[in-house]
């Protein structure tokens, strides 16, 4: 665990208040530091405002006084609030078919490919940092539009436990970037605040569980396609190198890893081969 000498503060009330809100040096370094121990998330100098700003709603909604109180209220184990520490530094943008280029080379090359090779009619998707599970859907309609009756199941993960909760609800207020086409078939409108709720032929595909990447996989089996973007970004070089090296043993040979539209695995002396924008094949 990561430790902290908790500064000292002096001079009267108002003094004491308007210093309390300000993330003292040995603060930030212990909250980066214990990000990094439990998550991998590397947050440096430049990122000091995001982690100011997102500490700073977790103190105000627990009504604290400020940093100090909050890194000693996260050495104790029993609050529970790491995970609430955890959850509120993890950035969840997401959208529909986002960066959609991977989804027409799903579409048009990689379901094909399955298609025709996979006599067995067996498919196996991975979408790692999933958030609010945007992704997984997309990915789960593009399979039931084309492998209807498919063994195809769709593991979803996140670190954040708050935005798991929010997409296995499947309820969604805004549709934008999924093909008219696929909202007619697998979007319902709840009729309640313009809401609209993903249909169960594409809920059934997903299985939506928290894991932290830098822990042990509980997975046995090998993925057809593991899609992992923009959270590689997040760590450093010698953990991006042992995750993209853990994500090619649970490949299956022909299998495609997709990673963020910033990523790349090129210094990376990995055995994967460049077939599509930020697309990689085992």
């Amino acid at each position: 665990m990561v430790s902290l000498v908790i500064p000292r503060l002096s001079g009267d009330i108002f003094g004491l208040l308007s210093n309390s809100l300000i993330m003292q040096d040995a603060e930030f370094q212990y909250l980066s530091q214990l990000a990094f121990q439990k998550s991998g998330i590397v947050i440096n100098g430049s990122k000091r405002d995001m982690l100011y700003g997102r500490v700073m709603k977790r103190i105000r909604h627990l009504r604290l006084s400020g940093f100090s109180a909050y890194c000693e209220l996260l050495q104790d184990s029993y609050t529970g609030e790491l995970s609430e520490f955890i959850n509120a530094i993890t950035t969840n943008l997401t959208a529909f078919f986002r960066e959609e280029y991977h989804f027409d080379f799903l579409q048009k090359v990689a379901l094909p490919e399955f298609k025709s090779n996979n006599t067995d009619k067996k498919l196996r998707i991975w979408s790692a940092g999933c958030s609010t599970g945007q992704e997984p859907y997309s990915i789960a309609m593009s399979i039931e539009s084309q492998l209807p009756h498919w063994d195809a199941k769709i593991l979803a993960t996140d670190l954040d436990s708050d935005v798991l909760c929010r997409a296995q609800h499947g309820i969604y207020a805004d549709l934008v970037g999924i093909p008219i086409a696929y909202r007619t078939q697998y979007c319902s409108d709840m009729n309640t605040h313009h809401q609209y709720v993903m249909d169960e032929k594409v809920k059934q595909l997903i299985s939506f569980k928290q894991l932290n990447l830098l822990e042990p996989w509980p997975m046995t089996g090998l993925f057809d396609v593991i899609f992992c973007r923009n959270v590689l970004i997040y760590f450093n070089d010698e953990t991006k190198k042992k995750l993209v090296q853990r994500f090619y043993s649970l490949l299956k040979p022909g299998g495609y890893l997709f990673i963020g539209h910033s990523e790349s695995l090129q210094s990376y002396n990995t055995h994967f081969s460049l077939v599509g924008q930020t697309i990689y094949q085992r």
